[in-house]
């Protein structure tokens, strides 16, 4: 049963992270009926600490407190992608999961665990912003840069900011039940469960590299992205022979056309959910997806929610 929980932190602690887990499992809201928990918040390097927002948090307690814990949150901080940890926190967190207990990051707090083994052969998850940083760091965890949070008991991690509490209502679900997870989500004014992964909050991408041979035709497939084409058609417009053309096209952009073609239609479709109150009808006509149905299936292959529901979280209840 899920009773004691510490929050252990380092220097450089991102205070929204901190507040996630402390809002969750720091708050009694008992009037509500709902559980309280034994909650402290743990230091890792000495009893004051200094957040990336310039103020400090003190704590009297040191890294004993984790040896009672049920939980074990990490919270991100400064530098955590490039920092070397105590090996007395690195030690600590190694025996808490070999005697049963759960440990959860949020977002770069996701480094500590990995630097402590606790991932080696594990799926994670963490900020899409540090994936690829983490998983060249760490080669013997799976990045899944995609989703909000990964459970692989015990060792839960979550993909960046709000994604901790996505990933901490789970938790809360997995051990007490729906009705109390929803319960506090209700109190906390959030939704109990969202969906889709981190997909849909990634940038529109930038080329890694310039396109030096096929750079016109994507200038020309990005202002024509309603129209159907061919590989061959494509081909002729850069005056080579389709099968040249194609692999020059995945040399230069780590695709093929098509996928290239079908995840510039999804870009613009986003911008149009975000920004237009175009019917769907509209919006799969302008994109080249031509149904409402197509526009449906391939969004939430690619992003993993439907456009409405995209809709209705980046343009908020004015959204029809």
């Amino acid at each position: 049963m899920l009773k004691n929980v510490a929050a252990v932190l380092l220097d450089g602690v991102h205070p929204f992270e901190l507040g996630v887990v402390c809002e969750v499992f720091g708050m009694d809201r008992s009037d509500d009926g709902l559980p309280v928990y034994d909650f402290a918040v743990v230091s890792a390097e000495g009893p004051g600490l200094a957040t990336h927002c310039g103020f400090t948090v003190s704590t009297p307690h040191g890294l004993e407190r984790l040896e009672e814990a049920d939980l074990i949150a990490v919270p991100a901080g400064e530098a955590f992608t490039e920092r070397e940890f105590p090996e007395e926190l690195l030690a600590a967190l190694r025996r808490a999961v070999d005697r049963g207990t759960r440990v959860l990051s949020v977002c770069s707090g996701v480094f500590v665990l990995a630097a402590a083994g606790l991932l080696d052969g594990r799926r994670c998850a963490v900020h899409w912003h540090h994936a690829e940083r983490l998983a060249r760091r760490y080669p013997r965890l799976m990045v899944e840069p995609d989703v909000l949070y990964v459970d692989e008991d015990p060792v839960i991690t979550s993909a960046g900011t709000a994604a901790g509490i996505d990933a901490c209502l789970h938790l809360v679900r997995k051990e007490q039940g729906p009705e109390v997870a929803n319960k506090l989500a209700r109190r906390m004014v959030v939704p109990p469960h969202r969906d889709g992964g981190q997909a849909q909050f990634i940038e529109r991408p930038l080329p890694k590299a310039p396109a030096d041979t096929v750079g016109e035709v994507l200038a020309w497939m990005e202002t024509h992205l309603d129209q159907e084409v061919t590989v061959e058609q494509l081909a002729a417009r850069a005056h080579m022979a389709p099968r040249t053309f194609a692999r020059r096209f995945r040399q230069e952009t780590g695709t093929t056309p098509y996928r290239w073609l079908l995840r510039q239609r999804v870009l613009l479709a986003q911008e149009l959910l975000e920004g237009t109150d175009e019917t769907m009808e509209a919006i799969a006509w302008r994109t080249g997806f031509g149904t409402a149905a197509a526009l449906r299936h391939q969004f939430l292959r690619a992003l993993g929610t439907t456009p409405n529901t995209y809709r209705r979280a980046f343009r908020g209840p004015r959204a029809a």
